[in-house]
């Protein structure tokens, strides 16, 4: 099998377009691009789209969206071309028919008349006396007249791969050495009835043709592995294949309740994370770690830090469980880390219409650049920047009233009234002057203060939670700040 040295390493990122990408996906095709990376190697974007029913356009151009968000470049494949194009599987039907006619004259192949209701019997009938319950070689060595037979009778096979008798063993790259013996691995269908190849078929063969010589796949499709060496072994056999590639099965990414995280599960959507705001950068960051680590007292790092490192052999085995908190603590992480200009551009989308509540003119770019550098200590993802500066905008706060009640408790308006004394005389061009405001009204009130500010911040910006009080009130403008004071003490008094 091939193994890992310098830029003979290709691998393959090869998905569906069905649906919206799911983070399990991005996690494989994160390893693949680091792996390819790491041995300055090829990585090859193949389009799996043989499913008619379920593949679309709007899918496809959703993947090829996705990993341009995630920053992934791919050497060969849709956009960029290369030698083994193309690189979409419905416009390679030709090869896969020629292929399986090849293995069919070999007699690698053969094709099978059973009919459903037939394999289910059979099935059943093993099951009960104990026996694997896989396809039983039925139509493996028929005679001209049975094959007579079953075409009269208007039987249209499909086309299975004949397995050898014998064990097959390979080396895991993740898991170690694994053997399958052969009644474990029965004869499989590559080619449908209607003459559509099979994902069976078309997907070894492209790695063939391709020259892969890493797949670094899900655990789920571990099983398949042995059947396709042996289609492998067949492939070379026939002048198709020039090796057999080295695989490597990454672990199961859990969700809740200990189950594979599925397309269905609303955490998986790779839809969801963009339009929450979290950072290409965190999300890659937090997805590596599910099933791999840089090292043991470090879980935040660069995404060229991550590449520098990376080995598939250190991949664990054993499932990864999707935590949330902890990504979202990790894409936070990852907001602190960037340039305070490049936050500023990328929380726009959450700043124009239809997304912020404020009319468009009421939008103020200085006092945006103002409070940029206090929000980006506070956010977990750039979606929560509306909440964060909405006061800054809107001519009067939104206020949250369970927020409103808890913070306006009695005296309030007593300690709101000296706190507007206070900060009136202040000098509002420095943060600190205005805490001493806040904190001599509370001092006056028996307060300390937190407490003292409470109310403030309650009533100049809505909510008990958010931005560092005294730099949100000096962007806001000592005219604004204390005409909201004046409106919570109308509020209180009526």
């Amino acid at each position: 099998m091939a193994s890992a040295s310098g830029s003979s390493v290709r691998v393959r990122f090869c998905p569906s377009p069905t649906g919206n990408p799911h983070v399990g996906l991005v996690r494989t095709a994160l390893f693949n691009w680091a792996f390819a990376r790491h041995h300055q190697g090829t990585l090859v974007f193949r389009i799996e789209d043989t499913d008619a029913a379920r593949d679309s356009e709007e899918s496809y151009d959703q993947l090829l969206d996705s990993m341009r968000w995630l920053g992934f470049d791919w050497d060969e494949g849709p956009e960029v071309g290369g030698p083994h194009a193309p690189y979409r599987q419905s416009q390679r039907m030709d090869i896969y028919q020629d292929v399986a006619q090849k293995l069919l004259d070999a007699g690698h192949a053969y094709r099978c008349y059973c009919s459903q209701e037939e394999l289910d019997t059979r099935r059943e009938a093993a099951r009960a006396a104990g026996k694997p319950s896989g396809y039983d070689g039925h139509c493996r060595e028929l005679t001209d007249a049975q094959v007579e037979e079953y075409t009269s009778q208007g039987r249209e096979p499909i086309v299975r791969f004949r397995m050898p008798d014998e064990a097959i063993t390979f080396t895991d790259l993740v898991r170690g050495e694994i053997t399958y013996l052969p009644e474990n691995v029965p004869d499989y269908g590559i080619v449908r009835a209607n003459g559509a190849p099979l994902y069976t078929l078309v997907n070894p063969v492209d790695d063939a043709l391709m020259e892969i010589t890493h797949v670094l796949r899900g655990e789920d499709l571990l099983s398949s592995t042995p059947r396709q060496i042996a289609l492998y072994k067949a492939l070379i056999e026939l002048g198709v294949a020039k090796e057999i590639p080295a695989f490597g099965h990454l672990p199961y990414v859990m969700g809740e309740g200990n189950k594979k995280l599925s397309k269905r599960d609303p955490q998986s959507s790779l839809n969801l994370y963009r339009e929450r705001g979290f950072l290409p950068e965190g999300l890659l960051n937090y997805l590596s770690l599910l099933g791999w680590s840089l090292s043991a007292d470090q879980d935040i790092f660069t995404i060229e830090e991550m590449v520098a490192a990376f080995d598939v052999s250190d991949v664990q085995p054993n499932p990864a469980r999707f935590d949330l908190k902890k990504c979202e603590a990790i894409n936070g992480d990852h907001i602190r880390l960037l340039e305070v200009k490049d936050f500023t551009e990328r929380c726009r989308p959450w700043l124009k219409a239809p997304v912020a509540p404020w009319a468009p003119e009421d939008f103020d770019e200085a006092k945006w650049q103002a409070i940029a550098p206090h929000a980006q200590t506070r956010l977990k993802v750039l979606s929560e920047i509306t909440d964060n500066v909405d006061f800054l905008f809107l001519p009067e706060p939104v206020f949250d009233e369970a927020s409103w009640t808890k913070a306006m408790k009695e005296g309030s308006d007593a300690l709101l009234t000296t706190a507007r004394e206070k900060l009136d005389a202040a000098d509002w061009t420095s943060p600190e002057a205005l805490k001493e405001a806040v904190l001599a009204a509370g001092e006056a009130h028996g307060l300390k203060l937190g407490k003292a500010q409470a109310p403030v911040r309650v009533a100049v910006t809505g909510r008990t939670v958010g931005l560092p009080l005294f730099e949100s009130l000096e962007v806001l403008g000592k005219e604004k700040a204390l005409a909201r004071i004046d409106a919570a003490l109308a509020r209180l008094a009526a």
